[in-house]
């Protein structure tokens, strides 16, 4: 059975900035706990953010921008938290690469998680094409990365790659 890294907070947990969740779709979750592993991560969490916490956006940049040094992870306030978003990824790659996991199902629109669409660092509620930090790093890694919005083509890759 392929494991799969799925963000904690789309399973139910209440980890997001917000000490709130999100869900996947009854059947899509249904799905995935009869094909696959599910290994439940959450990057900020893990690098000791703690919930809730301020609202965080990658300022002036995306994911791949903070990893080489050229954007800041923000809160709201102004605090930079660009260390433990770095961490938090840091760590998420080395449990996919502990577990030989090739497939991650993030979170779209996380500073961390995002895969295709995050908020654009003015605080504003724009979002902007983009990837979080983890999300660029495990693509980096070579990890394929999906979010709640795209679990037919993760279906797809599972399939494939079979």
């Amino acid at each position: 059975m392929q494991k799969i890294l799925v963000s904690s907070c789309l399973l139910g947990n209440k980890v997001r900035y917000n000490a709130g969740c999100l869900s996947l779709q009854r059947a899509d979750l249904d799905w995935l706990e009869t094909h696959c592993e599910l290994v439940v991560f959450c990057p900020e969490q893990s690098a000791g953010l703690p919930t809730p916490r301020a609202p965080a956006e990658i300022v002036q940049g995306q994911g791949i921008d903070v990893l080489q040094g050229r954007a800041q992870v923000l809160n709201n306030d102004g605090s930079d938290v660009t260390q433990p978003f770095i961490l938090g990824a840091e760590k998420t790659l080395t449990i996919c690469q502990s577990l030989a996991i090739k497939y991650a199902l993030l979170a779209e629109g996380s500073p961390s998680c995002g895969s295709t669409v995050i908020y654009d660092g003015s605080f504003s509620g724009n979002k902007v094409k983009g990837a979080g930090v983890t999300a660029a790093l495990l693509e980096q890694a070579g990890i394929q990365v999906f979010n709640q919005y795209s679990i037919s083509q993760l279906k797809a890759a599972l399939a494939a790659n079979a």
